[in-house]
């Protein structure tokens, strides 16, 4: 019986383990190397992936208190959901909106290789310059409407949103070969179908969130589907485009996938 919290202990350890190296990746937080983790195997972020929609989660979190503190302050809504999303892209390094812009400018190439030159490029094209005003203002103006129907729901549509998205940006890693033989899309190759499952559980529980602020079942749901679908739809233009997938396709996806759960939560249908 005194075996039993030792292997438990070792099991938390190794979860948080897994949770660190998916805030470590997702974001520019400077996390430091914990005394557990050394007692830990090494892990591989593809290992990890089961943790990304908890990490998304802390992330979504993380804005949804600076949205209610900077609504507590008498900000606008218009300047709150502004400020929410400048810490947001701070927090997170703006690595997503890189991936997107690279995407976007990847649109231009004639051919698969000179798409996969684009993407490499660390240069900003006019593509890629109005995805990210598109895309970021898509995100403002609809945390804005939301905060104005109601600040609980904008708050826990932000954590479904950050988490959700992050997970369905683990799609187009599992199902495209990397286009690369290095990058995030080379490392993730290990990405099999039990831990998307527990991904796909654990997203769909954290993406429940919404019920508790007012939003209908159906609302949410459709949230989901609707991402589900605006991935699917990134997972085959990306075949058709550079035939496998890159870090980037991952970051537009996530894009994409967030900005996607925004539409439905503010539509009028």
């Amino acid at each position: 019986m005194s075996e039993i919290p030792r292997l438990s202990k070792e099991r938390m350890n190794g979860w948080a383990a897994d949770l660190l190296v998916c805030l470590r990746f997702c974001t520019r937080v400077p996390i430091p190397a914990l005394s557990f983790e050394k007692s830990t195997p090494e892990i591989s972020l593809a290992a990890s992936a089961y943790m990304v929609p908890i990490a998304g989660a802390l992330i979504g979190a993380a804005a949804a208190v600076i949205l209610w503190l900077a609504t507590r302050l008498g900000l606008p809504t218009s300047l709150a959901a502004l400020v929410t999303m400048a810490a947001l892209v701070a927090l997170t390094g703006a690595l997503h909106e890189d991936g997107l812009a690279d995407f976007a400018d990847a649109l231009g190439g004639a051919t698969q290789e000179q798409r996969l030159a684009i993407m490499k490029d660390s240069r900003i094209g006019t593509f890629g310059g109005l995805a990210l005003v598109i895309a970021f203002l898509a995100r403002v103006m609809s945390l804005a409407v939301l905060t104005e129907q109601s600040l609980g729901l904008a708050v826990t549509v932000l954590i479904a949103a950050a988490a959700s998205s992050r997970s369905f940006a683990l799609l187009p890693l599992y199902l495209l070969a990397p286009a690369r033989t290095e990058g995030l899309g080379a490392a993730t190759t290990d990405l099999n179908e039990r831990l998307l499952t527990i991904t796909g559980i654990t997203t769909l529980v954290i993406g429940l969130l919404p019920l508790f602020a007012g939003a209908s079942l159906a609302r949410v749901l459709g949230a989901l589907v609707v991402s589900a679908a605006a991935t699917y739809g990134m997972v085959v233009l990306t075949r058709r485009l550079i035939q496998g997938q890159t870090g980037d396709v991952a970051g537009a996806v996530q894009q994409v996938a967030e900005i996607a759960t925004y539409l439905v939560f503010t539509s009028r249908l």
